[in-house]
């Protein structure tokens, strides 16, 4: 599948996968100079990047799995959604989960993108709906007793 990126900034980077069968592609700070995130701040960090998704398909932004477990850096609404519709910059909000500053790099790797389809549903009103063996058991209600 082939995506059409539109560079917003002549320093921003295109997504590059880490490996042949990486799921995620990496996405790269766009910024003018280091950033440094507070202690549990978040701060907004461009990529320099437009997206062109097809109809059907979403980017689902993902944290990577060094940056948070080494800088303790992460997406602060977990997984950002890039709609097939959105023509804007993407941009990643990474909330820092630590007691002490870290510093995202100029061209640093900050999130990786997941390209995914999805289903459109129809939400149809129902006065009923069929009986499960869990019916409206809700959290840890599936979990050992």
């Amino acid at each position: 599948m082939k995506i059409n990126i539109k560079k917003l900034s002549e320093r921003a980077i295109l997504p590059t996968y880490g490996s042949e069968y990486a799921a995620g592609a990496d996405l790269y700070a766009c910024v003018d100079g280091d950033i440094t995130v507070q202690p549990h701040a978040t701060v907004v960090i461009p990529t320099g990047l437009a997206l062109e998704l097809p109809v059907g398909y979403a980017g689902l932004i993902y944290a990577r799995s060094g940056l948070a477990t080494k800088k303790g850096l992460a997406p602060a609404n977990k997984v950002g959604v890039v709609d097939c519709d959105y023509r804007g910059e993407v941009k990643v909000a990474l909330h820092n989960h630590t007691d002490i500053p870290q510093t995202v790099a100029v061209g640093e790797r900050v999130a990786q993108l997941v390209i995914t389809p999805y289903i459109t549903a129809e939400f149809v009103a129902a006065d009923e709906l069929s009986d499960t063996a869990r019916g409206a058991g809700g959290f840890g209600s599936t979990g050992s007793k």
